[in-house]
């Protein structure tokens, strides 16, 4: 490791994978080659931990993960917890008021997995999206579960673009807003995390408990969401068909994902 890099941060869709679960031959073999060099690998994703879960065991793997874009951090294999952000619950009902000014009923993502996500009788996230909480989705009063439970994050898929735009614009400044193109169900993806909190609190959080050095930190991502992390990071990385914002702070490009671009990787460490 001739940077003296002691951990590897990846984003997932757009990232490690184009297609999800579905690995380059390329970005396949350098996995395995880190593991082989001992450098640990932490995700840091926006997907809550039983998509996570699901999209990487498809490939064998089970890291530990920054999820929900930094408000939880757990390790995937045996679900130990070291990072817990999350909205205080003024912040969180001034959110959902932006949400449902606008017409949105959103999704509200909760620490656990039975249940992970509460919607409204009337969820505006894409009908498939909503299928793929399977068991970990309860219906009940949004109002009611913002008063009650820790939120950590608020979101939408699949919104139609103006509208992602009209709440964006109504959240304002009371928490940092996520608004970019939906890879799986098309319009746009929306995500509303507590203001100032990024993956990189949990890479932090991560490196505090493995006595690791967050000032030796190598990270690859794609999207806006990944900025503040890429900035932070001693050696920042994005493909090449990354948001101009994640483009715009890397050190280095690489190949997109579809191509195994996160194979370059190893030249990096």
């Amino acid at each position: 490791m001739g940077m003296g890099i002691d951990l590897v941060v990846t984003d997932l869709d757009g990232t490690l994978w184009d297609t999800e679960g579905a690995l380059h031959p390329r970005t396949e073999a350098a996995l395995d080659t880190l593991a082989e060099r001992g450098v640990p690998l932490l995700v840091a994703t926006g997907r809550r931990a039983g998509a996570a879960r699901r999209a990487l065991g498809k490939v064998g793997l089970a890291p530990p993960a920054v999820l929900l874009n930094g408000s939880l951090g757990i390790h995937l294999a045996t679900g130990d917890r070291f990072h817990l952000g999350g909205f205080e619950t003024d912040a969180a009902q001034r959110v959902l008021a932006a949400f449902e000014a606008n017409g949105v009923d959103p999704c509200l993502y909760v620490e656990g997995e039975a249940p992970a996500v509460f919607v409204s009788d009337t969820p505006s996230t894409h009908p498939e999206h909503l299928a793929s909480f399977g068991d970990s989705v309860r219906t009940a009063s949004l109002a009611d579960v913002v008063a009650a439970e820790r939120i950590l994050a608020f979101g939408v898929l699949g919104i139609e673009r103006d509208v992602g735009e009209a709440v964006v614009a109504s959240v304002g400044d009371v928490a940092t807003t996520h608004l970019d193109v939906d890879r799986h169900y098309g319009g746009g993806w929306l995500s509303v995390a507590p203001r100032g909190d990024s993956k990189w609190d949990g890479v932090v959080a991560f490196c505090g408990r493995h006595g690791l050095d967050a000032s030796r930190v190598l990270a690859i991502g794609d999207g806006a969401n990944d900025v503040r992390m890429l900035m932070s990071a001693a050696v920042a990385v994005a493909p090449s068909d990354a948001h101009p914002d994640a483009l715009g702070v890397a050190d280095h490009v690489v190949a997109p994902a579809a191509d195994g671009g996160w194979a370059e990787l190893l030249d990096l460490l």
